[in-house]
C-alpha cells in the first residue's frame, strides 16, 4: 500500500473544506470542555465537596464516551450524518445544563456522564467519517487536524475555566457551553448531508463486550475510593478477569467490538492498540496536575490550567509536525514517542511533589515535563491511527475507525481511575504532605506503562518491516515469474 500523502491544501480544498471544519469543530468542543473541567475541578470540590470522587469526573465522562464511541456507527446508520451529529449535540447540551445547576457532586457526575456520552459520539463520528469522506492519502492529515483541536483547547479551555474559577463562578463555565454547542448544532444542520450516499446494513451491538469494558474501569474506580490496599488490589483483580473474558468473547462472538482478530497477539492490530493504550494511560496522572499545582506551588486556577495544557500543546505540536512523515521516519516516531513520554513523567517526578525554594525553576520543569509527555504521545500518534485503518480488514474499516476512540477513551478512563487509586491511597486529601506523596507515586508509577510501550512499539514496527519486506520479495518473484 502506498504511503504517499497529500498536503494540507488538499484537505482544505473546496471539495473537502466543509467536512474538515465540521469534524474538527466537533472534536474542538469535546476537547475544550475537557480542559475547562480539569481547570475548574479544584474550585468545584472547594464549593460542593467530593474530593474522593475527584477522578470520577473524568472516569465517568470517558466511560460514557466509550459507549458513545461504540454506538456511533449504529447512530450513523440510523440517523445519517446530520441526524447523528444533532443527536450528539443535544445530549451534550443536556449534560452541560445539569452541570451548570448541580448542587452536589453526585448530580454533577450525572451531568458529566451525559456530556461524556454526547462527546463520545462527536469524537468517534469524526474518526469514522474520515474513512467515508476523504481519500486514504489524506487520512494522516485529517487525523492530525482533529488532534490539533486539542491545541486550540489548550488556549481556550484553561482560559474559560481559569477565569470563571477565579471569579468563584465555575457554574458559568458550564453555562457558556450551552450557546456554543447550540451554535455548532446550527452549523451541522446547515452543512452536513441528511443521509449517507451508501447505506450500510445494521449490525447488532456487542453488548457483552461493552459491559465488560466499561465495567472493568468502574471496578477500578470503585476500588480507588478506599485507602485499603486489599480493596484496591481486589478492584484490579476483578478488572483483569473481566478483560480476559472480553478477549475470549471477541474471539467467539458473532458481533465484535473491534476488527476481526484484533486481540490476537499475532495480529498487527494488537500491538498498535496496546501502544495506544499504554501511551494514554501514561498521561492519566495529568488529571491531578491543576490540583497539585494549586496546593503545592500556590498557582492560581488560571495559571494551573494553562500549565497543565502544556501536555496537549506538546501533543498537537508533534502530531502536526510528524503527520507528513512516511517510512522509516514514521517508524522511528512510533518507537521514540513512548520514550519521550517517560522522560517527561520522570521530570515531573522531580518538580511537582516538592517546592525546592526556587519556584520558577520548579514551574519551568513542570511545563517542560508536561510538554515532553504530550510531545511523546503525539509524535507517532497519526501513524498509529493510520496503520489501524490500513491493517483492518476491508469489511471492518468502519469498525476500525470507531475502535480508535473506543480504545483511546478506555485508556483515558482507566488512566484516570488508576490516578484516583494512587492519589487516594497516597493521601492526596491529607494536606500538602499527602498531596506531595500522591504526586511522587503517580509520576513514578505512570512512567512504567510508557517504558513498556517503547518495547511493544519496537516489536510492532519490526514485525511490520518484516511483513513489508516479505511482500516486496513475493511481488518481485511474481513479476519475474
Amino acid at each position: 500500500m502506498s504511503e504517499s500523502q497529500s498536503g494540507w491544501s488538499d484537505l482544505f480544498s473546496a471539495e473537502n473544506r466543509g467536512s474538515a471544519i465540521t469534524l474538527s469543530a466537533g472534536v474542538a468542543l469535546y476537547a475544550t470542555n475537557s480542559y475547562i473541567v480539569i481547570t475548574i475541578l479544584p474550585s468545584v470540590v472547594q464549593d460542593i465537596g467530593g474530593l474522593a470522587w475527584y477522578a470520577w469526573n473524568t472516569t465517568l465522562y470517558v466511560v460514557c464516551s466509550i459507549l458513545g464511541s461504540a454506538l456511533s456507527a449504529r447512530l450513523m446508520r440510523t440517523a445519517g450524518p446530520r441526524g447523528s451529529y444533532l443527536t450528539a449535540t443535544a445530549i451534550f447540551i443536556a449534560g452541560a445544563a445539569i452541570c451548570t445547576v448541580a448542587p452536589s457532586m453526585p448530580v454533577l457526575l450525572l451531568g458529566r456522564a451525559l456530556q461524556g456520552l454526547g462527546g463520545g459520539f462527536l469524537f468517534a463520528l469524526s474518526y469514522a467519517m474520515i474513512n467515508l469522506l476523504f481519500k486514504e492519502s489524506l487520512w494522516p492529515r485529517a487525523m492530525a487536524l482533529i488532534s490539533a483541536m486539542w491545541g486550540i483547547a489548550t488556549l481556550v479551555g484553561p482560559a474559560i475555566g481559569g477565569i470563571f474559577a477565579e471569579l468563584h463562578a465555575w457554574r458559568w463555565a458550564f453555562g457558556l457551553l450551552l450557546p456554543l454547542t447550540s451554535l455548532f448544532g446550527f452549523w451541522v444542520w446547515r452543512l452536513l448531508p441528511k443521509s449517507q450516499r451508501v447505506k450500510q446494513p445494521q449490525e447488532p451491538l456487542p453488548l457483552m463486550q461493552l459491559a465488560l469494558l466499561t465495567g472493568s474501569v468502574l471496578v477500578v474506580s470503585a476500588g480507588s475510593l478506599s485507602t485499603h490496599g486489599l480493596v484496591n488490589l481486589l478492584g484490579f483483580g476483578v478488572a483483569v478477569v473481566m478483560m480476559l473474558i472480553l478477549r475470549h468473547r471477541e474471539f467467539t462472538a458473532d458481533v465484535r467490538l473491534l476488527p476481526r482478530d484484533a486481540l490476537r497477539t499475532s495480529s498487527p492490530l494488537y500491538g498498535l492498540y496496546l501502544v495506544m493504550t499504554l501511551l494514554i494511560i501514561g498521561l492519566g496522572c495529568e488529571l491531578f496536575v491543576p490540583y497539585l499545582l494549586q496546593h503545592l506551588h500556590g498557582q492560581t486556577p488560571l495559571a494551573a490550567g494553562y500549565i497543565t495544557a502544556a501536555a496537549a500543546a506538546g501533543w498537537t505540536l508533534s502530531e502536526v509536525a510528524s503527520s507528513g512523515w512516511t517510512g522509516r521516519r514514521a517508524d522511528n516516531a512510533i518507537i521514540s514517542g513512548p520514550l519521550i513520554l517517560a522522560a517527561g513523567l520522570l521530570l515531573l517526578l522531580f518538580t511537582v511533589p516538592v517546592a525546592f525554594g526556587m519556584p520558577w525553576l520548579n514551574i519551568s520543569g513542570v511545563v517542560l515535563g508536561l510538554t515532553l509527555a504530550g510531545f511523546g504521545i503525539g509524535l507517532g500518534w497519526p501513524h498509529l491511527l493510520t496503520r489501524v485503518l490500513q491493517q483492518a480488514p476491508e469489511e471492518d474499516r468502519e469498525k476500525a475507525g470507531a475502535s480508535i476512540t473506543v480504545v483511546q477513551s478506555f485508556a483515558a478512563a482507566l488512566g484516570a481511575a488508576l490516578a484516583g487509586t494512587v492519589a487516594n491511597f497516597a493521601g492526596v486529601n491529607q494536606g500538602d504532605a499527602g498531596a506531595s506523596s500522591a504526586a511522587f507515586w503517580m509520576f513514578l508509577l505512570f512512567a512504567v506503562p510508557a517504558l513498556l510501550a517503547v518495547w511493544i512499539a519496537w516489536r510492532s514496527v519490526k514485525a511490520r518491516q518484516v511483513q513489508s519486506a516479505t511482500q516486496t520479495h513475493l511481488d518481485r518473484d511474481l513479476s519475474q515469474g
